[in-house]
């Protein structure tokens, strides 16, 4: 048992306790013992108003699973009218209100004008949240030399040290993308021998004659000397790269212009994140995660690490500055304006416990990291630190997870409350919706009501919104296959509709319009090929998982204007709530037992790859290789549909528990040998009863009565007995 510091009805984990007395308060100004006395009336407020809202989570879902076992679907149809008409009976689906327009201040340009790609990262780890914080700007050649986006053929392959052949095909990539987005007058980028700046304007010398930009106003700055300038920084879309110059380098040495990179605005927006790729069940976990957020908003957080057997310590970028045509200073935000994604309602923490009649229980995470993240994020609110993050006094918190408006409307009510404790002027604490549970969906709308002084972030999430989709209609009948999903009704109307109510509402020029992660950090080529999607959908940010894929994304947002975009969405028709309750039944369960062994097999292992790193290592996002040896980037979001669906095959007789334990012990045997070269790793097939392989059966075997389907609870469990034993 942990050792508690006692303040009221407040129990606190010591290492927390410490953290907030030594480390933040002094910094921030904060008197610490008030700062608790608030604490625990806010905690007091609010933990009841918690638990009634999980409570009528229940509630529904039962009142929705009872509807579902008296009205049998018929070959994977459902009567829509009267199951529509049961939702809105139940308050599932609340009436909707009149049209008005999000009201939103103090937004910063990233997030209320830019669009661009949005990097996610687990704030736990330094090093992560480090790169993330700098890859606001990423070398083009280095993204595109060290991934598949260049083909290995023909003499290009990557090997140890430089390849020429490799890098020549880099440039001519990279200057085709110049001529695609800041096309000369005349010739391409090909035949450039140098760059001028005269009279505030570029000249572009091709061997005996110049030319210059076919658009001269995409030409915003330079570096060097007017004369023969280091840099050239161009604009297009709100985005910038600059061309860097140095022909005594390795790869300018050989270029006609002496060119040695492109440099890329890249990750325009980061989300720090406490939830879905973060393990972190107590005190010990959880104050390595509000330390290095600390770090972030003083601009001093730093990680040293060892990388090809040298010593190397990381901080965070500086501005850059460049001279403007006219001679004038530009300065450009060094970093990505980062937002920080709290943990959801449901969970609680042991790391503070409350007395509440004499009985103690753990306070929400929710309230916890209400209350903490800000009081973190006070330099920079406040304009004391180092190194800025938003310049506008705005906090950015993207809030995971909440099941319709009255569950948003305790998110708000929760800040207004921190912000008045923490002496912060109203509506500073901005919240970011996440439209990835189908009580969010269903009431966009009226969500976005409650928080239309706050939002500043609306987006989808295939993988958590579609484990809610099964869960919420795990009795209706077996579901179509795991990869069918992406092409149902329910799918592609619900990413319509989030963008259409983002529009109606007024979100662009206020707050960001968002899609969800590539989880394929190493087919960059995939990435590039498709997801210009996203930009051509009206996303202005969509998620990556690496600086890298950042910086190959951001050409996508210079292919297409994503304001244009929105523009034109506005006379298009709105997708249709008819659509979004369509459930993605199975029509024709015949399948042979070769394919529900795949779906199996595709399910299970990839659920045991990643819930032993979770509960073994505390390692919330990872690359998992899949059951054909893919790299997947998995987080709790995918675990929750792979749980998900094996449990509703499993409850309707799709599957029997005797296949579904044969397959875990199979894939466990897999997945070992998988991770046989990780030194942390656990095998699990030695006995098949560690604390990671239960955890994965539980979730599996016990899915159909986990809240909303989520993870959390039992990988929590998990890891806090392996940690306890």
């Amino acid at each position: 048992m942990s050792e508690r510091v006692q303040k009221g009805s407040l129990a606190i984990d010591t290492q927390l306790y410490n953290f907030i007395a030594n480390e933040v308060t002094p910094v921030v100004g904060i008197d610490n013992e008030k700062y608790w006395q608030d604490f625990e009336k806010i905690v007091q407020t609010f933990q009841p108003r918690n638990k009634a809202l999980l409570a009528k989570r229940d509630e529904i879902q039962t009142q929705i699973d009872d509807w579902h076992d008296n009205n049998p679907a018929s070959n994977g149809q459902i009567d829509k009218a009267a199951y529509t008409q049961f939702l809105k009976d139940i308050n599932y689906i609340v009436p909707e209100g009149d049209d008005f327009l999000v009201e939103t201040q103090n937004v910063d340009d990233e997030i209320a004008h830019i669009a661009g790609p949005q990097l996610v990262v687990p704030v736990r780890n330094a090093r992560y949240a480090l790169n993330a914080a700098n890859a606001r700007w990423g070398s083009l050649y280095d993204a595109l030399y060290g991934t598949d986006v260049i083909d290995e053929t023909n003499g290009a392959e990557k090997g140890k040290g430089y390849n020429p052949v490799r890098g020549a095909e880099v440039v001519k990539y990279a200057k085709n993308f110049l001529d695609a987005n800041f096309a000369l007058a005349e010739g391409q980028y090909a035949d450039v021998t140098g760059f001028k700046v005269e009279d505030g304007k570029l000249v572009i010398r091709q061997g005996d004659k110049t030319t210059s930009l076919a658009q001269p106003e995409k030409f915003a700055g330079f570096l060097g000397d007017a004369a023969n300038p280091t840099g050239i920084l161009l604009k297009n879309n709100g985005l910038h790269a600059e061309i860097q110059i140095d022909p005594s380098s390795h790869v300018g040495k050989d270029d006609p212009a002496g060119i040695k990179d492109v440099l890329m605005e890249a990750a325009v927006t980061t989300i720090q994140d406490c939830e879905d790729s973060v393990a972190a069940v107590d005190a010990e976990e959880k104050v390595e995660v509000y330390r290095n957020w600390f770090g972030l908003m003083k601009g001093d957080l730093k990680d040293s690490f060892e990388k090809n057997g040298k010593q190397t310590t990381r901080t965070m970028n500086p501005d850059r500055e460049y001279t403007a045509p006219d001679g004038g200073k530009v300065t450009l935000h060094g970093r990505s304006v980062m937002l920080i994604r709290n943990v959801g309602h449901l969970m609680t923490n042991p790391a503070i416990l409350v007395d509440f009649d004499g009985k103690q229980e753990e306070i929400y995470e929710g309230i916890m990291d209400a209350l903490i993240t800000p009081l973190c994020s006070l330099p920079d609110i406040l304009g004391k630190n180092s190194l800025s993050n938003s310049r506008t006094g705005s906090m950015y918190i993207v809030k995971p997870k909440m099941h319709g408006p009255e569950e948003v409307q305790f998110t708000v009510d929760l800040f207004s409350a921190v912000e008045k404790a923490l002496d912060l002027p109203e509506n500073t604490l901005k919240v970011g919706i996440m439209d990835e549970e189908r009580r969010t969906t269903v009431n966009l709308k009226e969500c976005i009501r409650v928080a239309k002084n706050r939002v500043i972030f609306i987006n989808t999430g295939f993988m958590d919104r579609t484990g809610d989709e099964m869960h919420t209609s795990m009795k209706a009948g077996p579901f179509v296959r795991k990869n069918d999903m992406k092409n149902t009704d329910w799918l592609n109307a619900y990413e319509r509709w989030n963008v259409d109510m983002g529009v109606k509402l007024g979100l662009p020029g206020k707050a960001q319009i968002g899609k969800g992660m590539w989880a394929k950090p190493d087919n960059m080529k995939e990435m590039v090929a498709t997801k210009s999607n996203h930009p051509k959908s009206g996303a202005t940010c969509a998620w990556v998982p690496s600086p890298t894929g950042a910086t190959l994304h951001a050409m996508h947002y210079h292919e297409t204007n994503v304001m244009d975009v929105l523009d034109n969405i506005k006379d298009r028709e709105p997708a249709k709530l008819d659509d979004i309750l369509t459930v993605p039944l199975a029509t024709d369960t015949n399948w042979t037992d070769e394919q529900k062994t795949a779906e199996l097999e595709n399910n299970i292992q990839g659920i045991l790859g990643y819930v032993a790193r979770w509960v073994d290592q505390g390692v919330g996002c990872s690359k998992v290789l899949d059951i054909d040896d893919v790299a997947l980037m998995e987080d709790r979001a995918t675990l929750r549909i792979s749980s998900q669906h094996v449990a509703n095959w499993l409850e309707h007789g799709i599957v029997t528990p005797e296949q579904v334990d044969d397959v875990l012990k199979r894939m466990a045997k897999m997945v070992d040998e998988q991770s046989k070269d990780d030194p942390a790793y656990i095998p699990m097939a030695n006995d098949y009863n560690t604390w990671a392989y239960n955890a994965a059966r539980d979730l599996i075997f016990k899915g159909t009565v986990q809240p909303s389907g989520y993870t959390e609870p039992l990988l929590h469990q998990a890891r806090l007995n392996l940690k306890a034993n």
